[in-house]
């Protein structure tokens, strides 16, 4: 991280890093306060973010904080990570829930709703036009040899995140039983639900009965001060070094626009009767939405909407763990797509901009491109009203448990009856992501259907190879998602092209 230098010298070396705003006068800047950004800056902002948002929430929360906290300096370090840590416990992605959450902070509810959107518009752009490639184009010999070497890429990946989760959250026996527990019940035959449930009520009793702090618990959600909190991840160094210093009367650089001083919006109060307006329109509106698809639309619309309506609500703790709901239900019950497909989509969700969620809007445009209920429409429209269907359902509860919630969060610093099930939710997501990768390797690594499942004789070797060797990539030498996918899709076109798998 570089020090922090004052605003008055960034702004004299580079002008064009703070927008002029309505209300910005000269004696703003002699004074040596950040101008607020327009509202029209500010939105730019976004969609400008959704167009570079690679790697993940984890990489597209450090652009944020890196944008907002470091270099523009429109929120101070400790407002930022305690959005942050309300996001994290909503279910939903978490980088498009900061979006909302920050735009309502700066200008209020209809910048929040736009900020949303527009982060998320470029990658409903370019997953629909995967879409489209894919149903066209996706049996062709060169993309299949392109997808031999992604696919063991992505099995790496799913396990590297299960690990990653485990190690952040698996940090004391009661999360260790909770996962093992869970492990057991998928095992049994278990549904998604059912593990969550059972996993959020052990966490409540634990809670319920514990006669002194449970260890593991994420502090970020029970302390006060960013001071007294561990950093969520390295990116959040200098948020814990900049409220240290101004906790020991150290001379720190003011200048953010919301600072942990900063006089609260009226907004920002607790106001049940706004909240409850909030959460009224947004069921008025999924109503609306739903009872207009199931009266003019075909049945397959209006399934995929309640199906993703129960995927926003059950995606805790990481963006794999509701993968193992989508292919019980997508692959195994209704059978919209394939195991295949599947792992497609999650590869080409990785490789693009946005959050990994938006392998909803892929799997959308496929199920619907293919399905019976719309032969009467252009492949192409059959795909696109799919996937508008599935992105407007997935992402509507975001909106609105950020909108209702907000004012709440901002008027307490604490959760404490939601941590405990929260974590252990988590911690029971780490079971579900390694019991999908297991469903991966099934597929990926002993390909043919009379297969002996863990068999050396019918394990596709150069397969293994290319999935270990993207595991070591990714844990050893920390190499990025997408550099680890382009080497293995170079390693797939070569032993395609040599006839090897």
């Amino acid at each position: 991280m570089t020090a922090a230098v004052s605003s008055e010298d960034r702004l004299a070396s580079n002008p064009a890093e703070f927008p002029p705003a309505r209300g910005d006068g000269p004696k703003d800047r002699e004074a040596g306060q950040t101008p607020k950004p327009g509202v029209l800056a500010a939105l730019w902002f976004w969609f400008a973010l959704g167009w570079m948002s690679f790697g993940g929430a984890g990489t597209q929360v450090s652009m944020m904080y890196e944008e907002f906290v470091e270099k523009r300096r429109w929120i101070s370090p400790h407002r930022f990570t305690h959005a942050l840590s309300y996001c994290m416990i909503l279910p939903g992605p978490e980088a498009q829930q900061l979006s909302i959450y920050l735009g309502w902070l700066m200008h209020g509810p209809l910048a929040g709703i736009v900020a949303g959107l527009l982060f998320l518009i470029p990658s409903f752009l370019i997953m629909t036009a995967f879409g489209g490639l894919y149903v066209l184009y996706g049996q062709i010999p060169e993309l299949q040899a392109l997808l031999y070497g992604l696919k063991p890429a992505i099995l790496a990946i799913v396990l590297s995140a299960c690990i990653r989760l485990g190690q952040r959250v698996l940090v004391g026996k009661l999360w260790w039983a909770v996962m093992l527990i869970s492990i057991g019940l998928l095992q049994f035959g278990a549904s998604f639900i059912t593990v969550i449930l059972a996993a959020g009520l052990l966490g409540w009793i634990a809670h319920l009965f514990a006669s002194r702090p449970i260890a593991g618990l994420p502090e970020s959600l029970t302390r006060h001060t960013v001071a007294s909190q561990p950093p969520i991840g390295q990116r959040y160094r200098l948020a814990r070094r900049l409220s240290d210093e101004k906790l020991q009367g150290k001379a720190i650089n003011p200048g953010y626009i919301l600072d942990d001083d900063s006089p609260r919006h009226a907004r920002s109060d607790l106001d049940a009767g706004r909240i409850l307006a909030v959460l009224g329109i947004g069921l008025t509106l999924w109503l609306l939405a739903y009872g207009a698809l199931v009266a003019y639309a075909p049945p397959l619309l209006a399934e995929l909407a309640a199906f993703f309506s129960q995927v926003a609500l059950v995606s805790f703790g990481s963006s794999y763990a509701v993968l193992p709901y989508l292919f019980d239900n997508m692959v195994d019950a209704r059978q919209w797509v394939s195991t295949g497909q599947l792992i497609d989509g999650l590869a080409i969700s990785e490789i693009t901009p946005g959050p990994l969620a938006m392998i909803g809007t892929f799997l959308g445009y496929i199920a619907s491109a293919q399905h019976p209920d719309l032969t009467q429409f252009p492949i192409t429209t059959a795909g696109l009203m799919g996937a508008f269907v599935v992105t407007a359902f997935l992402f509507l509860p975001s909106f609105i448990f950020v909108l209702a919630g907000a004012p709440w969060v901002e008027a307490t610093r604490r959760i404490p009856a939601l941590i405990a099930p929260l974590t252990a939710i988590s911690a029971a997501s780490v079971a579900l992501i390694f019991d999908l990768a297991l469903i991966f390797a099934k597929f990926i690594l002993w390909p043919t259907p009379t297969g002996d499942w863990g068999s050396f004789r019918t394990l596709d070797l150069v397969a293994g190879l290319i999935s270990a060797l993207a595991i070591v990539l990714m844990l050893q030498f920390r190499m990025g998602m997408v550099i680890t996918m382009l080497i293995c899709i170079s390693l797939g076109v070569v032993a395609s092209a040599l006839g090897l798998p």
